[in-house]
């Protein structure tokens, strides 16, 4: 047997030599077009073949090919367009460039169930690449989308730890709930509903908002308000890589309102008693103020309580991905942790997520995947204090010479604004955990042939516990309470989708079919009690809160099943089409009406490819887009098809009262059916020399009917409302995109991005005409916004010289000199008649801006880069919390306003008084409140390759960045934004970051 071992061993070396002999080594260098600058980590493979490469730092890479042949190498990196090049047998170097994804027109763009490339888009689709969501230091994804989608509607609602912002896509559709039955759909990697607030921006590979019918209604009824498709990032072939990225800051207020000082406070209480005849002096200060109230003022003890409550918080966050793989298992996994304190005490949210994305080809018919996402939140939650801190007098102190907190003010019944701040008194906290996963199964039997079965799930827990003590403000020195709530979520669905695609010639198709199936449960209980014995306890001890104990639970299903099909056809790639019809069945919808159908057709001429465009050398992009579709609505409670009772109580003569059931006052209408938008879009996509400047411009006009509306019934009735399919809305307007490219050099490029939105909302047809309500934020009108203010005009102040003219306007001192003064505009026959009754309001404003708008600076200087972020909403009023703090008799605090007195006779406040009532106070509140922002300023600077590379590291960047750094607008007194609402204040943010990448 021994002489086999030399035998074997030579036939070895023959094969290796062999071997050898058949391939030769190609080296060459990746540098990027935009920057001529060299490309570190860019994935070069032999395609065909497993043999592949990364290059190095400065961007160099050797691979083995085979020899005497033509070898085709596949390039790849990110943020940059997939390139592959022939090297010839007589080639061992080659120099590639890679160009930027943004400037190319076959980029794949992310479609619901499936993929498209740039140039053969038919609906109105933005997408934004990774990069630009990590622009900004955000606390959410969504945030990250201000100002660079045209039609979207994006706010910070305030500052709480934690808090992201809300996103609305062409306006309101939905009237009858407009908080939630207009939110859009978001999707992840495939699965609906995903909560984006718990992705990592860093993590994002790409996001596809989709606002058109053609775009939207392959997702049927889900579709209705806008999609947000989120792709996470995926493993990619060759060495692993490792991307640390980390930021920390600091956060401060951002335009909170001022209220008065201690004196001027003081001011304010004695022109009110001066106004009702009691006061002329100092000297007659005991009629205005207590006698602890005179001692402070005696001894200058001045306090502002929004100040005591305000500090500066912190936001960091950290994230390490790792991608890597071969050619037939890529692997994406990240941890990421986010803390930030807010601008309170007991104001603290953190976040912990972990990603793991796994895609396993198996053989050339079947891939196998994985994606999970897990996210564990904890969040201690401040009760409001700001409401009570801009009412209390600023007279005295917040704690006594010993460091006590003063829990009464001043001997009064006031609550000190500061009391949940006290060690052990107050807790309020809520964990949650959330599971996002999917699995999927990929076939492809025949060539053009795919079926790929994905089951998700998304699965949150919470557990909110709260637990205030007897001197607390919710406490009010009276009783303690403790409860704990549980929540639990299981959204599962099942979605099956076979596609073909086929090229014949000049013709090119796809034919997509999906089956659906959703199923979302929610269940939760609660208990609690009074009187907790042991304060320390807290929450975690219900058994101890032995008074008054109170509990309950619930349980909410709903289901939807779907099926859809969709068509793309390409003639030359020059003529575009997409047919699309979805039929989607609602649980929550009557029996005979939950099936309904959503059709769709987009039509798309790529006019820069036709032979007569040839002579206009400066276009290099031209086309025409039109789409029609249907997409609906279910926005209703589930079970708001059925009657219910509801628990009441129930006396007689003597007898206590006894629990017991009554009929639900909203009726169930078994025959509700669909809300259905029918959306007609135009647009063209255009780019002039050599894409130098490029952009897309859309016109849409979406009418909804049938909405389903809450209608009042008669009181004989013996029920208040009904949900119904009545009335319509429409919304129409205009969207831009441009972006220039202003300098292309290779040490310096600047480009520049504007973005514009203008859509007008309108109820076109109500059941029984307007609907009018007592509040006044709450009126439908028709050709109206669904959000207005319907109230009296304030024109000024009733002046001194004016009494008879107020006279005849009311009663005889109902209006007097330092009275608010409001318009006559109407009467019983439609004209004014002289007096001030409920027919003279009016349209003040709306809540929905008139345009929104935003212009994005990118400039690179060889290491360095600057982004400048500006946006802008114009149009929208407001109803401020902040200009409704005025107590006229000044028995509490309030913002700092321009009042009326005889020798200040402004048209602005009414004159304080100290036993005069004040009517239409809501006309102060309401303000015009256009703004533009300076969003975000970020400077960084990313260090030269030759000195990381003596450390095997690909890059490292530092930078620096602000948000919500200035605002320009009318209203001074807060940041607009947030609307001027007393208890969210908003926040600005300095942070330092790094970004390194192994």
């Amino acid at each position: 047997m021994k002489p086999l071992f030399p035998l074997a061993a030579a036939s070895l070396l023959f094969v290796a030599a062999a071997a050898q002999a058949q391939t030769r080594s190609v080296t060459g260098q990746v540098v990027g077009a935009d920057k001529a600058e060299a490309l570190p980590g860019v994935t070069v493979i032999v395609k065909g073949t497993t043999n592949g490469a990364t290059t190095d730092a400065e961007g160099n890479f050797t691979v083995q090919v085979a020899d005497k042949q033509d070898a085709t190498l596949i390039i790849s990196y990110l943020g940059y367009a997939r390139q592959e090049l022939v090297v010839r047998p007589d080639q061992t170097r080659v120099e590639i460039k890679l160009a930027p994804e943004a400037a190319s027109l076959n980029d794949v763009v992310v479609i619901g169930y499936g993929t498209v490339k740039k140039r053969d888009l038919t609906g109105a689709v933005t997408s934004v690449k990774g990069e630009e969501v990590t622009k900004l230091p955000v606390t959410t994804i969504t945030e990250a989308l201000q100002g660079k989608i045209p039609g979207a509607d994006i706010t910070r609602a305030n500052g709480y730890a934690g808090q992201g912002a809300s996103i609305r896509i062409r306006g309101n559709r939905s009237i009858s709930n407009p908080g939630s039955s207009n939110n859009v759909l978001y999707i992840v990697d495939g699965v609906q509903n995903v909560n984006a607030a718990d992705i990592d921006p860093n993590d994002v590979q790409s996001i596809e908002v989709l606002k058109d019918a053609s775009s939207t209604a392959i997702y049927g009824s889900r579709g209705a308000n806008g999609v947000i498709i989120i792709t996470t990032k995926r493993g990619a072939t060759g060495k692993p890589k490792i991307n640390f990225n980390a930021y920390s800051g600091i956060t401060q207020v951002a335009g909170y309102g001022e209220f008065m000082s201690g004196p001027q406070w003081v001011d304010f209480r004695r022109e009110a008693f001066r106004a009702a005849g009691t006061w002329n002096s100092p000297a007659d200060d005991a009629v205005a103020f207590s006698p602890q109230q005179r001692e402070a003022i005696a001894n200058q003890e001045y306090i502002n309580w929004p100040d005591q409550l305000l500090h500066n918080g912190m936001q960091q966050n950290y994230q390490v991905g790792l991608s890597g793989g071969s050619e037939n298992t890529k692997v994406y996994f990240s941890l990421g942790y986010y803390d930030e304190k807010g601008l309170m005490k007991i104001d603290r949210f953190k976040r912990y997520t972990t990603r793991a994305n796994i895609d396993q080809t198996v053989n050339k018919w079947l891939k196998v995947g994985v994606q999970t996402q897990l996210a564990y939140i904890n969040n201690d939650i401040r009760r409001d204090p700001f409401n009570l801190a801009s009412q209390a007098v600023p007279l005295g102190r917040a704690y006594d010479d010993e460091g006590k907190l003063i829990f009464r003010l001043l001997g009064s019944t006031q609550i000190n604004p500061l009391a949940d701040e006290q060690p052990g008194v107050y807790d309020r906290n809520t964990k949650t955990n959330r599971l996002s996963a999917s699995a999927y199964v990929e076939l492809t039997p025949l060539e053009g042939l795919s079926f790929r079965s994905m089951f998700g799930a998304n699965y949150a827990t919470s557990e909110a516990g709260n637990f205030f003590g007897v001197n607390t403000i919710d406490g009010a020195g009276n009783r303690s309470q403790a409860s704990i709530t549980n929540n639990q979520n299981r959204n599962l669905s099942w979605e099956n989708v076979l596609t073909y695609k086929k090229e014949i010639g000049d013709h090119s198709l796809t034919l997509t079919g999906v089956a659906s199936n959703l199923s979302f449960v929610s269940t939760s209980s609660f208990a609690g009690g009074q009187n907790q014995v042991l304060p320390s306890q807290s929450f975690y001890n219900l058994g101890a809160a032995n008074q008054n104990p109170f509990f309950g639970s619930g349980y909410v299903r709903n289901d939807l099943i779907s099926f859809a099909g969709r068509v793309n056809y390409s003639w030359k790639g020059r003529y575009l089409l997409t047919a699309t019809t979805r039929a989607d069945a609602s649980s929550k919808l009557g029996p005979d009406n939950r099936w309904s159908y959503f059709p769709s057709v987009g039509l798309g001429w790529r006019i820069v490819d036709e032979a007569f465009m040839q002579r206009f050398k400066f276009l290099t992009e031209l086309k025409l887009r039109g789409s029609y579709g249907v997409s609906g609505n279910d926005g209703i409670s589930p079970y708001g098809t059925q009657n219910s009772l509801v628990a009441t109580q129930f006396s007689w003569n003597e007898t206590t009262a006894t629990p017991t059931y009554t009929i639900n006052g909203t009726i169930g209408n078994r025959q509700l059916g669909w809300e259905g938008t029918y959306t007609a879009d135009f647009g063209v996509d255009f780019g002039v020399f050599d894409n130098r400047l490029t952009g897309t411009v859309d016109y849409y006009d979406a009418k909804t009917r049938d909405l389903i509306f809450p209608l009042t019934l008669p009181a004989f009735t013996g029920v208040t409302t009904v949900n119904r399919n009545i009335g319509s809305t429409r919304n129409r307007g205009w969207e831009v995109s441009l972006t220039s490219q202003n300098l292309r050099g290779e040490s310096l490029s600047w480009s520049t991005t504007l973005t514009y939105a203008r859509n007008r909302e309108t109820i076109v047809e109500l059941p029984n005409g307007d609907v009018i309500a007592d509040d006044y934020r709450n009126s439908l009108i028709q050709g109206q916004p669904a959000q207005v203010y319907y109230d009296y005009k304030k024109i000024g102040i009733w002046q001194l010289g004016e009494e008879a003219e107020a006279n005849s306007y009311g009663t005889p001192g109902q209006f007097i000199p330092g009275d608010i003064k409001v318009a006559d505009l109407s009467g019983p026959d439609g004209v004014p008649d002289g007096k001030i009754t409920a027919a003279d309001r009016t349209i003040i404003g709306s809540r929905v801006p008139k345009w929104t708008g935003g212009l994005s600076n990118d400039v690179r200087y060889k290491g360095f880069d600057l982004n400048v972020l500006v946006i802008a909403r114009v149009g929208q009023w407001i109803s401020s919390d902040y200009y409704a703090k005025y107590t006229r008799s000044g028995s509490s605090n309030g913002a700092i306003v321009d009042y009326w007195t005889p020798e200040n006779p402004t048209n602005e406040y009414p004159r304080p008084h100290a036993t005069r009532t004040l009517s239409y106070i809501t006309t102060l509140t309401e303000r015009e409140a256009s703004f533009a922002k300076l969003r975000n300023v970020t400077l960084g600077y990313t260090l030269p390759k030759s000195i990381v590379g003596r450390a095997k590291i690909d890059n490292v960047r530092v930078y620096v960045s602000g948000r919500n750094l200035y605002t320009l607008s009318n209203l001074k007194d807060f940041d607009p934004e947030g609307e001027g609402v007393i208890d969210r204040p908003l926040n600005r943010a300095y942070v330092v970051g790094l970004n390194v990448g192994f």
